[in-house]
């Protein structure tokens, strides 16, 4: 039976660090699957204009970004969703007051916020973005301002349960840990991307299968007829229906093949 897989991509696809380390055990496996008929899409909070090469030559049908924003197959856009306009300057002015530090994400920019706090944390994503050679640049004064979703970094000097009342039944708050929130609009996630390839490509629930390592992947999970955790998400394995080795000990080939993904 043909079966379908979603990769979350970093921790799972490759090492969360500059190097963008990638097993060549992964590279493999996912040859492996594409030459026995399966699919194969990445499904990542990422910004489409943060899905590089490094991921893209690795091989995949197709990507759901921004927690199911956008979709795309064999090149073609499927869906995309962004915020309207009133919404995106209503989440900057709450921001603003609450003393958070804002990352926003569009498929085609990232949005930096002048007039709002800059916290270590984004500054750290400015400056990776700066390495990447990404145009930092863009603002949220600028006269095309807006984004798909967001993140923040907050600390003790924010008011961050006046920032989770202000985005009540509008945005999904994904805690990151660590002063780190991921913003997704309410009707999107990891789920509803998933389940609108599968209606693109008329296939079951029950043909897909899910991996990641960290809890934003839960509704990835909730997608899939079979959800995998790496042997790095410690957070994330008790919720898994099986669990394989780390990223660094091959662990996306030893899932693949333990589910026949390199059989036809």
């Amino acid at each position: 039976m043909r079966k379908i897989l979603f990769f979350d991509i970093d921790g799972t696809l490759m090492e969360d660090s500059a190097s963008h380390f990638v097993p060549e055990s992964t590279v493999e496996a996912i040859s492996l699957a594409r030459k026995a008929g399966h699919l194969l899409y990445v499904n990542t909070g990422r910004p489409l204009c943060n899905v590089d090469e490094d991921v893209r030559c690795l091989g995949f049908d197709g990507y759901v970004c921004g927690c199911g924003t956008y979709i795309e197959c064999g090149g073609a856009e499927l869906f995309y969703y962004t915020d309207p306009p009133e919404l995106c300057r209503e989440m900057v002015a709450l921001i603003r007051e609450t003393g958070c530090s804002p990352l926003f994400e569009r498929r085609d920019a990232f949005f930096f916020d002048p007039k709002a706090r800059m916290l270590p944390f984004i500054t750290m994503l400015r400056e990776s973005f700066m390495m990447q050679q990404k145009n930092i640049e863009r603002s949220a004064e600028d006269a095309d301002f807006g984004f798909d979703k967001f993140v923040i970094a907050y600390d003790a000097e924010s008011d961050i349960e006046g920032f989770r009342a202000g985005i009540a039944g509008k945005f999904t708050f994904i805690d990151r840990g660590a002063g780190f929130a991921e913003l997704v609009p309410v009707a999107y996630s990891k789920q509803t991307g998933m389940e609108f390839v599968l209606r693109h490509h008329s296939m079951n629930k029950s043909a897909a299968y899910a991996i990641g390592d960290s809890l934003n992947d839960l509704p990835m999970f909730a997608g899939a007829g079979t959800s995998i955790a790496m042997g790095n998400g410690e957070k994330l394995i008790p919720y898994a229906d099986y669990v394989t080795d780390d990223l660094w000990h091959d662990g996306i080939y030893h899932a693949m093949q333990h589910f026949g993904f390199f059989e036809t």
